[in-house]
């Protein structure tokens, strides 16, 4: 992967930049192979399962998980989920190294395997590490020192991890990783994928890339043109079938795109979120009419599609959102109520929308899902930019990044849509058919995640051979280094738990746990890749006008939506321990 040079706000240079690093070397060997780490996954599976009966020991009986001890003891289950989630990332990381010794030579994917693997191994018995503020130690987990004996701190584990994960060994990923050019084989082993990549790889590159950090900071909609580029490569439409339009492609493809134009620019990146979302409800729960109506027209970018769900009151509480939907005389639907966090809402042809049909029902059997037709605000005449249909205002959601599409709030109030507008033309389906969409959008947006923390890296790596201080470019400095090392080694590791979740979705198998796992996994990477490059830049990481500055704020927000990750871990724990129990 070449990675060219770019000056502060996102612009290459006209010609490369000189910069003068002194040749590093390496000073550990790489783990010998694939073969190698398999005592620290043996380790790390039977933490795991020991872990996983422990706490449903405490909260399943009869065979079913109880919701309110689930509830109860929250903390040892969302470690259990975070366990478990880096446990299927090392796993990956190691099928991925496999695939790459079978192609080639595999020094630095040795490397990048080994430091993720070995380090994983190590940090664990400081306890599981879920975020800012929060580390539950593995006792908590019913993990005594007998198992630990026998495990993580066996005299075979324990010298393998310090070999291959020293800060020496992770050091030199991020040295080996500068002297190939490289961050790794992604082992793709597709050529149409490898193409569809490096197609937009380009794409970001010379589309994407230029105008990010000018729409990040006049914080303004990305443009009309740069949308009309992207529905001719066929972004839109990339996993619709061929028989209404679309591209007719898997979920690792969709991964490979969004990784790609996220890496160029998150909004960009996501306005593939919207069509996936409304194309797939509408695959799996419309009527005929409704598919053949909306999927080519989705699949063009001829209508832009938005989701609107959420309610200010309740977030991710979904089952008690308030917004009613209403029968009238002539067979329309009358709707009514307030919605909140509306991506793309001003520019939006489609919205889908969960509403209450059934006011008796205060659970998630009286919800409907509708396709709300709506009309697009004009951005010739900025009078009627907003909100133009009889019956919605809207106001505009300020935010620290993730712009380039705007956020909204939305009032509905006697909004009328047709009578067909019903998804599927029946009542009380909505939660179920939003559920159903769940495992893409979550898959998608771990790829989001990929595509933040591959920028960040990118950037950092960059400017620390640029940056000089003290006579020397930072990257000589072993603290760059091993912050470096780290985010190849995580970023890789994320990557690969997401092709193995989007391998599953498109296999058809259920796959809500590998989902899930994803969107947690690439969630995390994306910030701390993101907040690294920060501290990387310095005191000009914090500057409006360096990359690192928005990929910071851009990042944040991924832990937040599609399911924050204390819902993510919540219902990862339970999939965990309905599988445990055989439920």
């Amino acid at each position: 992967m070449t990675i060219p040079p770019r000056l502060p706000g996102g612009q290459r240079p006209t010609e490369p930049a000189e910069v003068t690093v002194s040749d590093a070397k390496t000073r550990t060997e790489p783990v010998e192979g694939a073969l190698a780490l398999n005592p620290l996954i043996s380790a790390l599976e039977q933490v795991v399962t020991h872990a996983t009966r422990s706490v449903a020991g405490r909260v399943v009986a009869g065979g079913r998980v109880a919701s309110p001890a689930l509830d109860a003891h929250q903390l040892p289950a969302h470690a259990l989920a975070y366990l478990a989630t880096e446990l299927e990332a090392a796993r990956q990381l190691v099928r991925w190294l496999e695939r790459v010794e079978r192609r080639h030579g595999a020094e630095l994917e040795r490397r990048i395997a080994g430091a993720y693997v070995g380090e994983l191994c190590r940090t664990l018995l400081g306890g599981v590490d879920l975020g800012a503020c929060e580390t539950i130690a593995l006792e908590e987990l019913g993990v005594d020192d007998a198992l630990l004996a026998r495990t993580l701190r066996s005299p075979q584990v324990v010298e393998l991890s310090r070999r291959i994960a020293s800060g020496d060994a992770i050091c030199d990923v991020a040295i080996a990783a500068k002297a190939s050019n490289s961050f790794g084989d992604l082992a793709l082993d597709d050529e149409m994928l490898d193409a569809i990549r490096a197609e937009f790889r380009r794409f970001a590159d010379a589309e994407v890339v230029p105008i990010a950090q000018d729409v990040h900071r006049r914080d303004v909609l990305i443009p009309l043109s740069l949308l009309r580029k992207m529905s001719d490569l066929g972004v839109f439409g990339l996993t619709i079938p061929e028989s209404h339009g679309g591209q007719g492609l898997g979920k690792v493809a969709m991964c490979v795109v969004t990784e790609e134009l996220s890496r160029g620019y998150i909004g960009v990146g996501s306005l593939g979120t919207r069509a996936e979302i409304a194309a797939e409800l509408i695959w799996i729960g419309g009527t005929e009419a409704q598919k053949s109506h909306w999927l080519p027209r989705i699949a063009s970018g001829e209508v832009l599609p938005t989701a609107v769900f959420t309610e200010p009151n309740h977030g991710s509480d979904l089952a008690h959102i308030r917004t009613r939907a209403e029968r009238t005389p002539d067979g329309s639907w009358r709707i009514s109520g307030q919605k909140t966090w509306i991506t793309h809402a001003t520019r939006a042809d489609l919205m889908t929308l969960l509403a209450r049909t059934n006011p008796e029902d205060p659970g998630y059997a009286g919800l409907s899902m509708f396709l709300c037709s709506k009309q697009r605000g004009s951005e010739e005449h900025p009078e009627s930019a907003g909100f133009v249909d009889a019956g919605i205002t809207g106001t505009e959601i300020k935010v620290l990044g993730y712009r380039g599409m705007k956020e909204f709030e939305m009032g509905f109030d006697g909004f009328t849509v047709d009578g067909d507008a019903l998804l599927g033309a029946a009542e009380g389906k909505g939660f179920k058919q939003l559920m159903a969409t769940f495992e893409s959008a979550r898959i998608q947006t771990a790829a989001r995640g990929v595509g933040i923390a591959q920028a960040a890296l990118e950037e950092a790596l960059r400017y620390a051979q640029e940056r000089v201080q003290f006579g020397a470019p930072i990257f000589s400095f072993p603290r760059v280094q091993r912050k470096l090392g780290r985010m190849i080694s995580r970023v890789m590791a994320t990557r690969q738990l997401t092709f193995f979740a989007a391998r599953e979705k498109d296999k058809g198998t259920r796959c809500d746990l590998e989902a899930g796992m994803a969107k947690l996994h690439g969630t995390r990477a994306a910030w701390e890749a993101a907040d690294a490059g920060v501290q990387i830049h310095g005191g000009n990481g914090y500057a409006e006008e360096y990359l690192a500055s928005r990929l910071l704020v851009d990042a944040r927000v991924l832990s937040i939506f599609e399911g924050a990750n204390e819902i993510q871990a919540h219902v990862i724990a339970r999939r965990l321990l309905e599988r445990d129990a055989g439920a």
